[in-house]
């Protein structure tokens, strides 16, 4: 692919800042538009040459001036509230973030004439899963704003398409997890929700334990199993579909995941033979709306993009998101 300008929103954060490396290694030229509500700017000072633009996507004024300044080929869209609990509590938040600001950016792409959107969507669009693996075809019914605002994005990029001919793939991402394989670049998140960070930060010595919310699951042993996917190998799903939108493909909806579950007991097992750790457990009963099983079927990415995960290994993706735990304290 020849090289691109390339657009990406919330580039500072976990995925973003990976992607950003990933384009700038590949020589595309990137420009990072970023508020850091969530992102670190010395996340950015690791990645390759870019540049910066600090602002919130909901300033139209701002956007509009972006888009006269850059003739862009295609946008990535990371800039998302994440934190399925918050959203419960204050809906606001996540509606006005994910899905006012996004339109404010469609906006602005429909005004500058900028046709291709890759947009980081949610396996939580499902909700509470009817059947195991979890196709693009299983029904919407998200469970909480968090995964309504995925959904209702998804929803305005259909008209975008139909109004304006604005392209889109929107990827549906499972269990994220690792970080950069030569670690400096990784996962961060204050306060930490994701399950590997955490367990890792037992064995690191920075937390005291573990808890495992509910032990008495229909599952082999009694956990929540959940598909994990390597953010390296998300990276490689976006450069894949932002090559699929540039050769003409029609705007899609796509599922991220390896199709192969671990439970909450196994990654903690296998962090601990990673990490020679004890980690030490507490058990506590089950969370509201966490479903038994969430694993992803795949093959409509695989087939579409021609995208093969290089790292699916549970292992692998603990080895690597340790390496970049003892990194800590990140600068």
């Amino acid at each position: 692919m020849a090289s691109l300008k390339i657009l990406v929103v919330g580039g500072a954060g976990y995925i973003g800042s990976h992607m950003v490396e990933h384009l700038t290694r590949a020589g595309h030229r990137v420009v990072v538009a970023d508020n850091f509500s969530t992102g670190f700017r010395s996340t950015l000072a690791s990645v390759g040459p870019m540049e910066l633009v600090e602002m919130d996507i909901s300033d139209t004024a701002s956007l509009a001036n972006l888009f006269s300044a850059h003739n862009f080929d295609a946008v990535m869209h990371f800039a998302s509230y994440i934190q399925v609990g918050e959203s419960v509590g204050d809906p606001g938040k996540y509606y006005a973030n994910n899905l006012a600001a996004t339109l404010s950016l469609l906006q602005a792409m429909s005004r500058a004439e900028v046709s291709r959107l890759v947009f980081s969507s949610s396996a939580a669009v499902y909700g509470e899963p009817m059947y195991i693996p979890i196709d693009e075809a299983h029904p919407k019914a998200p469970s909480n704003p968090y995964g309504r605002s995925k959904w209702m994005v998804e929803q305005m990029l259909e008209d975008f398409d139909r109004a304006h001919g604005l392209r889109s793939v929107s990827l549906r991402y499972f269990n994220a997890a690792g970080a950069d394989s030569r670690g400096h670049l990784g996962e961060r998140h204050e306060p930490e929700s994701h399950l590997i960070p955490l367990v890792l930060q037992v064995a690191a010595g920075r937390r005291k334990a573990i808890t495992i919310f509910g032990q008495d699951y229909d599952t082999p042993d009694g956990t929540c199993i959940r598909d994990y996917i390597h953010v390296v190998d998300l990276v490689d799903a976006h450069e894949q579909a932002l090559s699929y939108l540039m050769a003409g493909g029609a705007s899609i909806a796509l599922n991220l995941g390896n199709g192969c579950g671990y439970s909450v007991r196994e990654v903690i097992d296998t962090a601990s033979h990673v990490t020679q750790q004890t980690i030490e457990v507490l058990s506590a009963p089950r969370r509201a709306g966490d479903p038994a099983r969430l694993v992803a079927n795949a093959s409509l990415a695989r087939a579409t993009l021609g995208w093969k995960p290089q790292y699916p290994e549970l292992a692998t993706i603990i080895r690597h998101a340790w390496a970049w735990e003892q990194k800590w304290p990140w600068q």
